[in-house]
């Protein structure tokens, strides 16, 4: 009875710390302790949060790991893997939205944000593509594929006929390194100038390709390459 009250009074003096600046002060792994509440309700979350901040990293990159490898953590399960899977994609409309009610999408910094919320903490490599109106307003931002961006997993011509579906004036390609190295291989760039002639000849520009990872980001177009 002493243990289930400790941790009751434990679970009651997080939630109160978190309600004093909505989590603003709190690190990662008490957030996510805090998230694990609701789907581990009989057991101090406190040491799987831990284990999941050890093994992917930051809070970030656990609510972007695959569901399996979530459940691979000591003590996780389905339950775990759900609720985060949830707030994750939360997150990703929410970013999703913001981006939608921009006129132009912002600033670029804007943009390079959300692309790396977005992609910068997926454990595999993952291509989009963001779709924008004849005055750079987001239409649409798609996955296209995943596994590593070369010509068998990139087609220009799916590309360019989705933009021609949603009836979208410009592209702006965009793509994970997990390596944490944010340079563009040869393929990056033979893929990129596919794409760009394809949709030239089409009256679809292609504004850039952007390369991110956790902590960085590379531009082919500032980088010359297109």
């Amino acid at each position: 009875m002493a243990e289930t009250d400790d941790r009751k009074g434990h679970r009651d003096r997080l939630r109160e710390r978190f309600a004093a600046d909505y989590g603003t002060s709190m690190p990662d792994y008490e957030l996510l302790e805090l998230l694990l509440f609701h789907a581990v309700p009989r057991r101090d979350t406190k040491p799987l949060a831990k284990r999941l901040i050890d093994r992917f990293g930051s809070l970030a990159a656990t609510l972007a790991a695959d569901a399996t490898d979530i459940q691979g953590v000591k003590e996780s399960g389905p339950a775990v893997a759900g609720l985060l899977k949830a707030v994750h994609q939360a997150g990703r409309r929410l970013a999703l939205e913001d981006m939608r009610a921009r006129p132009n999408l912002g600033s670029w910094d804007n943009v390079i944000a959300y692309c790396r919320a977005e992609l910068g903490h997926l454990p595999r490599e993952s291509f989009h593509v963001l779709f924008l109106d004849q005055k750079n307003g987001l239409l649409a931002a798609e996955e296209q594929s995943r596994g590593t961006v070369d010509q068998t997993s990139v087609y220009p011509r799916e590309v360019v006929k989705r933009a021609l579906e949603l009836n979208a004036k410009a592209l702006v390609m965009v793509h994970n390194h997990p390596s944490g190295d944010p340079t563009p291989s040869d393929a990056d760039i033979e893929i990129t100038r596919a794409v760009e002639a394809a949709a030239t000849a089409l009256g679809v520009a292609l504004h850039d390709h952007v390369i991110v990872t956790r902590n960085d980001h590379r531009s082919l177009r500032a980088s010359g390459l297109i």
